[in-house]
């Protein structure tokens, strides 16, 4: 068993297809052939059904394909880790959510260059979970994101809590209301846009949701809790699950793809939004942003990177974090990545 057989096996079971998967691999299909046979030769085992089209894995070549995928990933990880230990790049290549752009991430940008004036900085717009994979195959160093990750490849530091505001279209009712209160909005449609889910840990259960709104007595209360229990799912989507914190379900709710087309639907009159404070400096002509009371009603900015390489950059980069927080009077804990490599 080689690399080149699994490798060949993978092509195939991911696209059913020898043709397609000689394409892919830059072999014949002969070849590839070839190779798929002699693995199962070696293992004394079927891993593809042949006679089926497309084809198909067999029950073996099912388990045998979700545990080598997860090995091949890893020793790709481990290849390109240590190019980039043996030979660092001079370029920090830095990952964002785009709710980032809209804050702090320019001045930090601009400070870092005070401080590293031949520092090369490579900006990409990546969502918080595809920067996992950014990370391990080095196409990121660093990555700004809005969740918590469990990977056993990375590390990441809580820089600081960003205040949710509400983006109300202008001719809103409650769109001059200074302090606004979920409760108040719930009979609104909420429109989400978050690509990322909680992780299912960090889930309020329904004790929790009852609790905080014990202070809180109308009809629409709960709703988010009783809808948890009867579906036996916890509530992962973020906005949702900001509203479920106070045991409150938004009486309707729209999908899209992304922050922006959230907001436009706001600006168009089509629903409500919550959004970090820093991004209420967008479409202020169509959208009124206020002030939420619920002082725990945030959204966090995480630093990720890899555990075993930490690019030699990105200390400067933390201090001119930390720098550009201390001119705003930003509270945070400071916090140093370790590299265990």
């Amino acid at each position: 068993m080689d690399l080149k057989q699994l490798n060949a096996f993978i092509a195939v079971a991911d696209l059913r297809s020898f043709s397609a998967a000689a394409t892919k691999t830059g072999l014949s299909q002969p070849s590839l052939s070839r190779l798929l046979k002699q693995l199962e030769t070696d293992m004394g085992v079927v891993l593809i059904d042949r006679y089926h089209r497309p084809l198909h894995l067999t029950e073996a070549g099912s388990f045998f394909y979700d545990k080598i995928s997860t090995i091949l990933t890893e020793i790709e990880t481990v290849t390109s880790m240590t190019q980039r230990l043996s030979a660092p790049s001079s370029v920090l290549n830095i990952g964002f959510v785009p709710s980032v752009l809209y804050g702090l991430l320019p001045e930090i940008i601009a400070m870092l260059k005070q401080f590293s004036p031949d520092i090369d900085v490579n900006l990409k717009d990546i969502s918080s979970y595809q920067q996992m994979d950014a990370l391990k195959s080095g196409e990121i160093d660093v990555g700004f994101g809005r969740f918590a990750h469990q990977d056993p490849w990375i590390q990441q530091i809580l820089l600081r809590h960003e205040r949710y505001v509400v983006a109300l279209p202008k001719s809103h009712p409650l769109a001059n209301v200074r302090k606004q209160r979920l409760i108040d909005l719930a009979n609104n449609r909420l429109i989400l846009y978050h690509q990322t889910h909680l992780p299912v840990s960090s889930t309020v259960t329904t004790e929790t949701a009852t609790q905080a709104n014990d202070k809180l007595s109308t009809s629409r209360v709960n709703r988010a809790a009783a809808h948890e229990a009867a579906s036996n799912e916890p509530i992962t989507e973020p906005l949702l699950h900001l509203f479920a914190q106070y045991g409150i379900s938004p009486f309707m709710t729209t999908t899209v793809s992304d922050l922006q087309v959230a907001l436009g639907l706001v600006a168009a009159g089509e629903g409500i939004t919550l959004v970090p404070a820093s991004l209420q400096t967008v479409r202020t002509e169509q959208i009124s942003y206020q002030r939420l009371v619920h002082e725990n009603v945030t959204s966090p900015i995480y630093l990720h990177t890899l555990k075993d390489f930490v690019h030699p950059k990105i200390p400067d980069l933390l201090t001119a974090i930390y720098h550009v927080y201390e001119q705003r009077g930003i509270t945070y804990r400071q916090q140093n990545f370790v590299s265990q490599a």
